[in-house]
């Protein structure tokens, strides 16, 4: 038979390295939140999983059984062949670790197939995260990226991640790059699938000396960070970049595509128009109405994101590193030697 297994069992599983873990909640589930790095098999998809709610609720919990036996036994071969094909050690989970996944792991274990159930689930997984971030140490020191829209915070940042540098990508975890035009080519997280991905990151840095991140503000988009960032933000060292405009207003271009995403972007402006000097806010629409994109985006940083930034970025230039380039390689280069130069200190 199956082993029903704590959150604290499941941790020590996944750390080792040897575990796959199986959400068989519904495609739509899934999507909303999950735990991070998990993949989906599941039992009923989201049709199959609406029908059997319906039986449940309007004729009777026996009738909704048999019909989900029903259901499972025609994907049944199929299903099993999943997970066969599954490496190492398997953890199956559903919402609070009930029917769904306490039949998948007896299918399997009758299959000869060794699988854990999750005890509590995924409502289980989110409780543990929520009390993980209110109670845990992160002890890196912390450099935050900061400069103008444009200046490639965002692609130096993932550039350090790539060469093996610790960095909190917390854009990439939120799906969103924290500006009114922030969520257009990217699928958003909620707060729940957020909180999950930075805590498996923050678990994954925890021994690092230095760790990099944007100096973000306290939400982005929907996203509100926790205050074990915003903790980090204050106690961090400031890196300040500074482009010339013309490169920033080309690497916008490169980050959001706005040809792809015309709809979006106009929409998006309609919602800052208001604050921005009438004529100025005529012009840009005509250049989004004309497509006129790269003229569009340098009248919004010069008549709108440069000024909202430049005090924020003056209260910490007393204290901070400042990167000077002509374009984000060699952003880029002098912000890795800070990195390598903060490493080499003494902790405190």
């Amino acid at each position: 038979m199956f082993q029903a297994i704590s959150i604290e069992q499941w941790r020590t599983f996944q750390e080792s390295g040897r575990l796959t873990t199986v959400d068989v909640r519904s495609p739509s589930e899934f999507k909303l939140a999950t735990i991070p790095g998990s993949i989906n098999i599941p039992l009923f998809d989201d049709a199959e999983r609406a029908e059997v709610g319906t039986i449940y609720k309007q004729v009777s919990i026996a009738a909704a059984k048999e019909r989900g036996l029903e259901i499972v036994s025609a994907k049944l071969p199929a299903f099993i062949k999943t997970f066969t094909q599954l490496p190492g050690k398997k953890t199956v989970f559903c919402w609070r670790g009930g029917m769904r996944s306490k039949t998948t792991a007896t299918l399997l274990s009758l299959m000869s197939i060794q699988v854990n159930q999750l005890s509590g689930g995924y409502r289980a997984y989110r409780q543990h995260v929520v009390e993980q971030l209110a109670a845990m140490s992160y002890t890196p020191r912390a450099l935050l990226l900061q400069g103008h829209t444009g200046s490639g915070k965002t692609v130096i940042l993932r550039r350090l991640g790539q060469a093996g540098h610790a960095v909190l990508d917390l854009e990439e975890m939120a799906g969103h790059r924290g500006s009114i035009f922030g969520e257009i080519g990217m699928e958003a997280h909620n707060q729940k699938m957020f909180d999950g991905l930075l805590l498996e990151q923050l678990l994954a840095t925890k021994q690092q000396l230095v760790i990099t991140m944007e100096a973000e503000s306290r939400r982005i988009g929907k996203i509100v960070l926790p205050d074990i960032i915003m903790r980090k933000k204050e106690s961090g060292m400031p890196i300040i970049i500074e482009l010339p405009l013309g490169e920033r207003v080309q690497q916008i271009l490169q980050d959001y595509k706005p040809w792809e995403h015309p709809a979006a972007c106009s929409d998006a402006f309609q919602r800052i128009k208001s604050r921005i000097h009438t004529p100025v806010a005529h012009e840009i629409q005509a250049c989004l109405n004309a497509e006129n994109y790269e003229a569009a985006v340098e009248l919004l940083l010069h008549y709108y994101y440069d000024p909202r930034y430049s005090y924020s970025i003056s209260q910490h230039e007393q204290q901070a590193y400042h990167v000077k380039a002509d374009n984000v390689d060699e952003a880029y280069r002098q912000v890795e030697e800070i990195l390598l130069q903060e490493r080499s200190k003494r902790p405190n």
